[in-house]
Parts: structure tokens; C-alpha cells; sequence
């Protein structure tokens, strides 16, 4: 706006405000408590009960991603980590992984496999892990996922566990469903309240791109609300 308006007044007040705009958004501790504010808080893994299934969701590998003999993770590779952890511990009788493939071209493998092929490394018996590879959002995951366990009656008291940002329209969406799990949220992007001047005044583009994830998620979980999905 600086840049296209003539008046001089107008320029000066666009340039200032986008100086402010600019430092607000690349402050780390501004965006580090936002994230605190929206992340539910966190589950000690001892407190977590016996269920008889964990729901992982999926979004966290790259299906696209040459060679296909091993899984490529982007971010959010805890949730079937801590997942496994839970299994180990004996806090799951069945790991249920809910995903197919949110992209428009056939796919080596369902984002579902992927996460199984790690389970499966992990010495997670093979029976005890149920795959939905059908869904392709958070809204098919809670269908999907409650068809699944139509068939498999046995399965009453679940954990959902995903990331922590996505949590809230993720527990939305299985409520909608008519489905009441307890959540795990995993996948944390904050650190603890940290008062460091390098927090405090030193810019960081790490920041912003921290705004620009939580952002999207917010969209996303309006959008959700509106649409009633959750």
C-alpha cells in the first residue's frame, strides 16, 4: 500500500503499519503464546488409562516421495510414535490408523500403510492394528473410522490421538459422528513461556511461518463449524 498511494500521509501510515505488522508476526514470544493459548495441554503418559483402541490420524508422510521401501515423514511423526509408546506401555489393546490419501493422483501406498509399516517395525503385532484407508480429511476420518468399528464391537472405550493443533476440529468431527473418544494430543509446537530477550525482542522468520500453520488451522476449524462438520 506504501508503494501505490500517492498521498504522502496515507504512504507513511501504510509503511509504519506494516513495520508494526511485520514485527508483531515475526516476534517468537507473541507467536509462541498463541500457540500456547490454542494447544490443548499436554497428557502425562502414566495417567493415560487402558483403552481398547488408539485412533492415529494420518497427514504426516509424503505418499509422493520416491523410493518407496521406507516411510518419508514431514512433521507430526509422534502421533503414531507416542501411539506405539502407549501400546508398549499396555495402554492399548489396538492401534486403529484412520487415512488414505488427501491427493488427486494415484498413490504408491495410503498414508494409513505408511504408519503401519512403521508400527509394524516397532514389533506391533500386525493383528492388532486396523487400517481405514478410505478418508481423505478430518471430516472422512470420523466417518470412516466409525464404520470400521461397526465391525469390531469389541472396541468401546477409544483414544484419539493426534496432533495438538488439529485436535479441537479432529474431536469435533468424531463428536459429530457420534463417536466420544478421549483425546492424546501429541505433536506439540510451543516450548514452555520463555521471558529470554532473544524470545522477546529479536525478530524471527520462524515466527511467521508459526502464524501462517496456525492460521490455516483456525480456517480450517471455521470452516468445519460452518459446513457442520464438527
Amino acid at each position: 500500500m506504501g508503494l501505490l498511494l500517492r498521498n504522502q500521509a496515507k504512504k507513511r501510515l501504510a509503511f509504519r503499519t506494516g513495520l508494526v505488522l511485520l514485527l508483531f508476526f515475526t516476534n517468537p514470544f507473541l507467536s509462541n503464546e498463541a500457540w500456547l493459548a490454542w494447544e490443548p495441554e499436554a497428557v502425562l503418559m502414566k495417567d493415560v488409562p487402558t483403552y481398547d483402541a488408539g485412533i492415529v490420524l494420518t497427514g504426516v508422510t509424503e505418499v509422493n516421495k520416491s523410493p518407496h521401501d521406507r516411510v518419508h515423514y514431514q512433521e507430526g511423526a509422534e502421533r503414531i510414535l507416542d501411539a506405539i509408546q502407549l501400546y508398549k506401555m499396555g495402554k492399548l489393546k489396538k492401534i486403529i490408523i484412520s487415512g488414505g490419501s488427501g491427493a488427486i493422483k494415484d498413490v504408491e501406498r495410503t498414508e494409513a500403510s505408511n504408519l503401519q509399516q512403521t508400527a509394524l517395525y516397532a514389533s506391533v503385532p500386525a493383528a492388532d492394528i486396523l487400517l481405514e484407508e478410505r478418508s481423505r480429511n478430518t471430516r472422512e476420518n470420523a466417518q470412516f473410522t466409525k464404520e470400521l468399528l461397526q465391525t469390531q464391537p469389541q472396541l468401546r472405550k477409544l483414544l484419539l490421538i493426534t496432533s495438538a493443533f488439529h485436535m479441537r476440529r479432529a474431536q469435533g468431527c468424531f463428536e459429530k459422528v457420534g463417536l466420544k473418544p478421549d483425546t492424546f494430543p501429541v505433536d506439540f509446537q510451543t516450548h514452555d513461556r520463555s521471558f529470554h530477550l532473544d524470545d522477546l525482542l529479536i525478530p524471527n522468520p520462524e515466527a511467521l511461518q508459526q502464524w501462517s500453520k496456525l492460521i490455516h488451522e483456525w480456517v480450517g476449524y471455521v470452516t468445519y463449524k460452518l459446513l457442520g462438520y464438527s
